[in-house]
């Protein structure tokens, strides 16, 4: 059984992960790749059941994936909760000795922009081949997509055959002066559009493409359940399936049609009324405030460690393991 589409964060809990190879005299890349759905509270933070091991787990790959979710190993819990009682410091911004909510949402903005600015300035350099601060398409095109337009026998050559027309349209819509070449800003835009406000029709379409198998421009119920769920030998859904087809026709599919229009994609997957750093914050105070006073002591959040070393406020756990003057 999969259940690919419920991850909490679009783009964030994802990100873009560009694989980069090395071929004789061109580079490889892979091309940009769906994002996770946007997954929309199911409740109220304050109705939430308290984490166990088991739900742990679920926040730390639904933020961080399998193998990023990984990196907490490294620590043992004592150097885990020393580095993060040094976050718990910089958090804090007016010194009082508690971190209230907006104090943790502040930090968790803060840590989802460096992310992403950061995310990009790694790959940068392999897309700038004339080392002029700039990316035009051709050489994105040729990093990513080179190798398989000179090798058309690659068994991939047809898969990326359909990504060059897909990605070549997302550069065109975060290239403001159409120019076809990317500044820092353009280029962020271009892997992380669900970040940018004139990027969000295209996010729409994308995920319109990903899911509509039937090409009939609509999902339909079956198209959405099938994005997160694969049955295996035709066996019973689990009640967290059944659960997801009553959110499709109750919350949803919003005119009751049955199946759903770019506009209420539009509405699941970029909803305007939840701001997922509030959200979060919310969820950690609930969870970690023992005295119910609506704030966290540094005693309190170490008490409680093993959920933030999964949460946002640590970066995907990144935090607790580098230097924290970078912070």
């Amino acid at each position: 059984m999969a259940r690919g589409g419920r991850g909490r964060r679009l783009g964030l809990a994802l990100g873009l992960l560009l694989a980069l190879v090395l071929a004789p005299r061109v580079l490889r890349a892979k091309p940009t790749v769906r994002k996770e759905r946007v997954v929309r509270p199911d409740s109220e933070l304050g109705e939430r059941p308290p984490e166990d091991n088991q739900s742990f787990q679920y926040d730390h790959e639904a933020f961080l994936g399998k193998e990023d979710s990984k990196t907490f190993d490294q620590l043992t819990p004592d150097e885990s909760k020393e580095r993060l009682g040094k976050i718990v410091d910089r958090i804090d911004n007016d010194g009082d000795g508690f971190v209230t909510t907006e104090e943790l949402k502040t930090w968790i903005k803060r840590v989802q922009k460096r992310y992403i600015f950061d995310n990009v300035a790694k790959v940068w350099k392999d897309y700038d081949r004339d080392k002029d601060d700039k990316i035009s398409w051709e050489e994105y095109k040729q990093a990513t997509y080179g190798y398989y337009l000179e090798f058309h026998d690659s068994s991939d050559h047809h898969t990326f055959k359909k990504m060059l027309p897909r990605d070549e349209r997302r550069f065109k819509a975060a290239d403001l002066n159409g120019d076809l070449t990317a500044t820092r800003e353009e280029f962020t835009a271009f892997l992380h559009p669900e970040e940018f406000e004139h990027m969000k029709e295209i996010v729409v379409l994308e995920t319109l493409e990903d899911i509509d198998k039937n090409g009939d421009g609509f999902v339909d119920q079956d198209e959405y359940i099938a994005d997160m769920f694969s049955h295996e030998e035709n066996g019973p859904e689990p009640d967290w399936v059944l659960s997801e087809r009553e959110q499709f026709n109750e919350f949803r599919d919003l005119n009751k049609d049955g199946k759903l229009d770019k506009d209420e994609i539009r509405h699941w997957i970029l909803p305007q009324d939840y701001d997922h750093a509030q959200a979060e914050a919310r969820h950690l105070v609930y969870e970690s405030d023992k005295n119910k006073d609506e704030k966290l002591t540094k005693e309190e959040i170490l008490e409680n460690w093993n959920m933030f070393v999964g949460s946002q406020a640590t970066n995907y756990g990144e935090d607790l393991t580098k230097n924290h003057d970078e912070l």
